[in-house]
């Protein structure tokens, strides 16, 4: 959000001797020949998977059961809500996985909005992801990470204490900003540890699931009661998507990082395909199983409808389910936490958020600022939010942008006609995307406004008068040059660059 002029004279940089060093980014991390530095290409076809899947595998599919049959009030639309949000994510993230091929660099959404449709949108898309999306989702998976624990850790059939609850998640996103800082390697493996150990405790409540279906325990799931008292509020079911697709949400994960991705043309969309119909058919049978021993009465009482399962149907091991969603929320937040920031560090090279963003430790080749950043705001809205408000807090601001994205894909091609596209989709599926998109920010704005709507769009108000004063009105704080060059000296940063840039451009 600063003007770069005045301000690279005092930058540090890497010394390089006088070597031409090579920039094809493939091994990394070796200094450009401006005294740069590059990230390091280290995640696969294997890691992207595991990533994906750990990060729509989060804190959803233990948390939204509850949030859906709230709004929709019968079993049966309860799991058709599933199945459709299933649709719709997956059409978006076939959308995504075209625009990854074709632009293979970091920041996802703001990337793809920013060559689509200028400064201004993608300004406002990474100021809202970076103040609202990314810290929310870091502040769910935590808070939900927080409560699981709680909840076993401190028995009863109360409600846990929301300050316990918020400590655990505090702690935990102080550890997973540290493991993130401190190596890709380390936080990219990491996923593919927690991706399997979650899939195995959703696999042991579907496989008990399965079992109490031999036994005929199909009560709440009869055609002939699973669809009574179905409500017939159309706002209710606003809300209940929004819980949907929060469970859903992650599959843009490699978006983000494309950088650091081998062979990102094959590889993001390859990785996409695989990913979103396996978590598709995990969620779905995971909710058959939860109902054949817990009411819709039983469930919405519930504060851990996983603990509550594992109660009722593994007795001495009850144990391995909490133990799961704990293993589950905290490799999300890892995937959450090297993904998410990539975009604040991909804004600040293009000069929409302050520089010091754009900059990468010598030592580490982490995007250190942008990580702490993130993480800094996650931790403020635990202490000062609660999961519900969250959601439709950020809600609102992700389907907007999300809508943006899907948009940007037509604009693209008409823009782009001629660059290569590895992965392409049919030009029905971003036009359904859309228009989901659509009904997801009007309908819940219309049937049940509430003040955490109004408090998003007041943000991005703010934003757009930011970007007029700071980034197309060239202005900074008189004390910007000294606070990015005090950072640079604390956390030894260095500038960065990427090949694809002048490609953009041209």
């Amino acid at each position: 959000m600063t003007s770069k002029s005045g301000e690279d004279e005092k930058e540090i940089t890497t010394p390089t001797n006088g070597t031409t060093h090579p920039t094809n980014g493939i091994n990394g991390g070796a200094p450009h020949q401006d005294g740069r530095v590059q990230m390091k290409r280290e995640v696969g076809l294997v890691r992207g998977v595991a990533l994906i899947v750990g990060a729509m595998i989060g804190s959803g599919i233990f948390i939204s059961p509850k949030g859906i049959l709230v709004g929709t009030n019968s079993v049966g639309m309860s799991l058709v809500l599933w199945i459709f949000c299933a649709i719709i994510s997956g059409l978006g993230s076939l959308c995504y996985a075209e625009l990854g091929a074709l632009f293979p660099t970091s920041g996802g959404t703001y990337i793809y909005t920013l060559y689509a449709f200028g400064n201004l949108m993608g300004f406002l898309v990474v100021w809202m992801t970076t103040i609202i999306i990314i810290p929310s989702s870091v502040a769910l998976l935590a808070i939900t990470f927080g409560t699981y624990v709680v909840d076993y850790v401190i028995p009863g059939d109360c409600a846990p204490p929301a300050t316990a609850v918020q400590l655990f998640a505090i702690l935990t996103v102080m550890l997973i900003v540290f493991i993130n800082c401190m190596s890709v390697k380390v936080a990219s493996g990491l996923p593919i540890f927690f991706s399997g150990a979650k899939v195995m405790a959703l696999v042991i409540i579907i496989v008990a699931g399965t079992v109490n279906l031999c036994k005929g325990e199909t009560r709440y799931l009869n055609p002939s009661e699973a669809f009574s008292g179905t409500s017939t509020d159309i706002g209710g079911y606003g809300t209940a998507l929004y819980h949907g697709f929060w469970a859903y949400s992650g599959w843009q994960i490699l978006n983000n990082l494309s950088e650091e991705i081998i062979k990102p043309q094959r590889n993001i969309p390859l990785a996409i395909i695989i990913a979103v119909p396996m978590v598709t058919v995990i969620y779905l049978l995971t909710n058959i199983a939860y109902f054949t021993v817990i009411s819709p009465v039983e469930l919405l009482a519930s504060s851990a409808v996983a603990v509550t399962f594992s109660e009722r149907c593994l007795g001495i091991m009850a144990w391995l389910i909490p133990l799961g969603v704990c293993l589950s929320t905290f490799g999300s937040l890892i995937g959450a936490l090297l993904s998410a920031p990539r975009i604040t560090f991909a804004a600040g090279r293009e000069g929409h958020m302050i520089k010091v963003m754009s900059m990468v430790n010598v030592k580490r080749l982490t995007p250190l600022p942008a990580i702490v950043l993130q993480g800094s705001i996650g931790i403020l809205l635990i202490v000062i939010g609660d999961f519900n408000s969250i959601i439709q807090f950020s809600g609102l601001i992700s389907w907007l942008f999300d809508g943006a994205a899907f948009c940007s894909l037509l604009v693209l091609r008409h823009k782009y006609p001629d660059r290569p596209r590895p992965f392409k989709v049919n030009i029905v599926v971003p036009i359904i995307a859309i228009l989901a998109s659509v009904f997801m920010i009007l309908v819940p704005l219309i049937t049940q406004p509430t003040l955490e709507y109004l408090y998003a769009l007041l943000v991005v108000a703010i934003g757009i008068g930011v970007y007029f004063v700071f980034v197309s009105g060239k202005r900074q704080l008189p004390f910007m040059n000294q606070f990015t060059l005090f950072n640079q000296k604390l956390f030894l940063l260095s500038p960065s660059t990427h090949l694809e840039r002048n490609q953009h451009h041209s």
